[in-house]
């Protein structure tokens, strides 16, 4: 079994595996997901043990961070178990941080769970803190839940960071109050552009799209913000809000490509490697799983994708391409 490094053309060292572990989530948010989802049979998508052995080969070739992602993660059944058995690769240090992204309506049952599995911080999506306007962007979420569900990740001590997508017309004059509730409570907060995934049906992202350039310059009009070199492995830009003392991040694709230092790779449930999140060149990992259980087979397989990985995405939203950059939403690749 090889335990040498996976490293692209242009020399970076794949350090970070995202992991779909279900195409299923429990809400419909209209920059994800259109409201009539199809779901993917489950002949189609990899099972717990399957999953469980692509995450340790990519550990045993050097991925250090491994996150967990949907759809909504906590609604995959047993999942307990698959996080669990990931675990183990924190005991023997061969990993770093095991953790994931949920929307967070499972986390009053599972938060205790995931402390005593290895999970250290989690994230959590959510883009605003007012009951109907999340009713609306979820399309039937009920914010109650999210937020016992918050509380329970703190109790159990999980480090909480909020995720929310700036929405334009949606969420953007309430950024600011979201960013003084997380320092109220603790949290840190990432604020992410639209990225042109999946066809949303009836929704446009020419108008959700709000460009962070803009978040930015009105977010500094109440809070000092300084830029500092913190990085958690992903492709978020840091600055500490003075006024909290918490971190707040920027995930550009569009203003500010982010993409020079790209760590990561993505799988999806159906066990599609994707090298990159903006491009639909992939791997098909289910088929080699299915096909051999030599784990020499499956190393090769990771060499040969890991060699096609490219520079980086050409994510664009205009009134000239508002159309998805590529066809799969959001929640098959798992962000």
């Amino acid at each position: 079994m090889l335990t040498r490094p996976l490293i692209d053309p242009f020399q970076r060292r794949v350090s970070y595996l995202r992991v779909s572990v279900t195409d299923r989530c429990d809400l419909r948010c209209v920059y994800c997901m259109s409201e009539d989802m199809t779901f993917l049979p489950k002949k189609d998508v990899l099972s717990l043990e399957e999953l469980d052995r692509i995450c340790s080969a990519f550990v045993r070739r050097g991925v250090r961070k491994l996150r967990l992602t949907g759809g909504e993660p906590l609604v995959r059944r047993n999942i307990m178990w698959l996080i669990n058995q990931l675990g183990r690769h924190l005991k023997t240090g061969d990993l770093d941080e095991l953790t994931l992204t949920t929307n967070g309506t499972q986390l009053a049952k599972y938060a205790g769970d995931l402390v005593d599995a290895g999970v250290k911080r989690i994230n959590v999506s959510l883009d605003t803190l007012d009951a109907q306007k999340f009713k609306s962007i979820t399309r039937w979420g009920d914010l109650d839940k999210v937020m016992d569900g918050l509380d329970a990740a703190k109790d159990a001590g999980l480090r909480v960071k909020l995720n929310a997508v700036a929405l334009k017309g949606v969420n953007e004059d309430e950024l600011a109050d979201m960013l003084a509730w997380c320092g109220d409570k603790g949290f840190d907060m990432t604020v992410i552009e639209v990225m042109p995934m999946g066809d949303l049906g009836n929704e446009d992202r020419v108008d959700q799209y709000l460009p962070l350039t803009l978040v930015r310059s009105q977010l500094a009009q109440r809070f000092t913000l300084t830029d500092i070199d913190y990085n958690s492995g992903g492709p978020a830009r840091y600055v500490r809000v003075e006024e909290t003392g918490q971190k707040l991040g920027f995930i550009t694709p569009l203003t500010h490509n982010f993409c020079e230092s790209c760590n990561r790779v993505r799988l999806t449930c159906t066990g599609m490697l994707y090298m990159c999140l903006g491009q639909d060149d992939d791997k098909d990992l289910r088929k080699v799983l299915r096909e051999s259980d030599s784990d020499e087979v499956l190393d090769e397989a990771l060499d040969e994708a890991i060699a096609r990985k490219p520079k980086g995405h050409d994510f664009v939203i205009s009134r000239r391409q508002s159309g998805p950059a590529v066809q799969r939403h959001m929640s098959t690749t798992g962000g």
